[in-house]
């Protein structure tokens, strides 16, 4: 079992196995380090996809960054998230079944090098607070702010002491503000409330730049109250190190790049959004938290870790989907006792949420309780997950649409499995009539399909990737660096649909200016009391 002590050990090991682009060439965060990274999940079979580290990173301004950016090292493929995991492709599952049974408390230290610098009281604002570090624009022509991505939050329940690690997006309003997209029933926003009913202000902390297995828990969907770092112990095999943060009562990885500081106000919500979303299309603007920051510590010339999200597939659809199908897998397999379970796929056009397909192998052939108790007990784990949810036989396989579109179409009556209409011959199918019948039939009955209208009937937010023409220049960079050929996939920029207006547009073009902190100045002034 190999454990990373931290990110830069990580990316030794990417480089030294030539699983990472390194760029070297001056790359502006806010136009083009995005769309170049975009370009191989348009454009490269899954295989073909590397992490990015981009070691000379200016913006919109000029301003150069003393530090790096690092795009698609937990799960530019699912190679490379097995690597991040230090196991092989075909062990994930069972690392992950593994560190949820036999999770391992984390230890803390005395000092770690996530504070090698501090910025606090009167040095906060020093280096320029969060203008410090370079935080790229993820969606360009479409969000209206740089966000955090690959940022998770630490939060305590303040009744048990409970600690929830949670990756939610933040959009950065000012040099010591940051929202934070963390929407009920999120575990960090239950905590808020209790914050807020006791009259407090809520403290947090964000780390950027862990080990890999830490990022993997904070996407990964667990019942409220499991310690997620506890479960990256489990996946590293060794304890998660901590230490005590300078200004919040809360622990943070000790080798993280970045930790940042803060309190989230309990007397307030602001407008949080536009931004690119996994769906694959722009997410509209919520009424949201927001935090104020009080400290940032960070390594000497940190790396700043993102993921790569936005319009599917993507870093978020893989590194999402292989540790929700591990949630899935230990539910089905250990807490409901389905000992015929064989594998859990989740398939990242859905965002890997919303489209699940279930192998297993029934004790029978005639057993049709088991198939039901794993798709009951699939769709009862959480609300907002699995829209589709298909369960097959064990010899197909769910990750693979031509497998399991055959079984579709040979192994379903839809009268019986499915909603239905009716009016289609089974002819051939398997599944229609039993073998031993059909040689005293004189012809198939008839049987039904399923039909779906899959049109747009109204107006939709702007597809979530970077406009043409910063997807046209990103080529051409990715040209002359000569990285491998590409194979465009409809589509492969961003466009706008009917859903967008005036406002957003402007508040996206002041982003592309570098003038953000106008769009934050703007919704502090329309702030809702709560």
């Amino acid at each position: 079992m190999a454990y990373y002590k931290d990110l830069r050990e990580y990316v030794g090991v990417l480089r030294a196995q030539g699983m990472v682009y390194t760029i070297e060439r001056e790359i502006n965060k806010d136009t083009e380090l995005q769309p170049l990274v975009r370009w191989q999940f348009r454009g490269l079979p899954e295989k073909d996809r590397k992490p990015f580290l981009f070691q000379n990173v200016t913006d919109i301004k000029g301003r150069k960054y003393n530090g790096s950016v690092l795009v698609g090292a937990h799960a530019a493929s699912r190679q490379i998230y097995a690597l991040a995991m230090g196991c092989k492709p075909e062990e994930i599952m069972a690392r992950w079944t593994e560190a949820q049974l036999n999770p391992i408390k984390p230890r803390l230290v005395s000092q770690g090098p996530c504070q090698e610098e501090v910025h606090m009281g009167d040095t906060l604002l020093d280096h320029g607070g969060l203008e410090e570090f370079p935080i790229p624009i993820s969606t360009p022509g479409f969000d209206n702010a740089p966000y955090f991505t690959a940022a998770n939050w630490v939060s305590k329940d303040p009744d048990t002491g409970t600690i929830n690690v949670g990756n939610y997006r933040g959009m950065v309003k000012d040099k010591l503000r940051v929202g934070c997209d963390c929407r009920p029933p999120q575990h960090m926003r239950q905590y808020w409330q209790k914050y807020k009913e006791r009259g407090v202000p809520m403290p947090v902390a964000v780390f950027i730049g862990a080990t890999p297995t830490l990022g993997m828990v904070a996407v990964t969907k667990f019942p409220i109250g499991k310690d997620e770092y506890e479960i990256a112990g489990g996946l590293g095999g060794e304890p998660v190190e901590l230490v005590k943060c300078k200004t919040v009562p809360l622990e943070v990885p000790a080798t993280a790049e970045v930790i940042i500081e803060g309190e989230i106000p309990i007397d307030a919500l602001e407008r949080e959004g536009s931004f690119g979303e996994y769906t694959g299309y722009m997410g509209l603007a919520t009424e949201n938290l927001f935090m104020n920051v009080t400290c940032i510590t960070h390594r000497k010339k940190p790396i700043w870790n993102t993921f790569i999200s936005q319009f599917p597939p993507s870093e978020s659809s893989v590194i999402k989907g292989v540790g929700t199908e591990a949630a899935y897998y230990k539910l089905l397999k250990h807490d409901l006792g389905i000992s015929g379970l064989v594998d859990v796929g989740l398939h990242g056009e859905s965002g890997t949420e919303q489209f699940c397909v279930i192998s297993l192998k029934k004790p029978n052939a005639e057993d049709r309780t088991v198939p039901w108790k794993a798709l009951n007990g699939a769709v009862a784990l959480d609300p907002g997950y699995l829209k589709w949810v298909i369960v097959v036989d064990d010899d197909i396989d769910p990750h693979d649409p031509h497998s399991y579109l055959w079984a579709l179409c040979w192994r379903v009556q839809p009268d019986k499995d499915i909603r239905i209409t009716p009016g289609k011959s089974a002819h051939l199918d398997p599944s229609a009539v039993p073998p031993e019948e059909i040689s005293q039939m004189t012809a198939y009955p008839p049987t039904t399909s399923i039909l779906i209208d899959a049109t747009r009937k109204w107006a939709y937010p702007p597809t979530s990737l970077p406009r043409k023409e910063f997807m046209e220049h990103a080529r051409k960079i990715w040209e002359e660096e000569g990285l491998p050929a590409l194979s465009p996939t409809v589509p492969w920029y961003g466009y706008n649909l009917g859903h967008w207006t005036q406002e957003d547009q402007e508040e996206a073009e002041l982003a592309l200016k570098g003038e953000h902190y106008k769009t934050g100045e703007k919704i502090a002034r329309k702030r809702k009391k709560v």
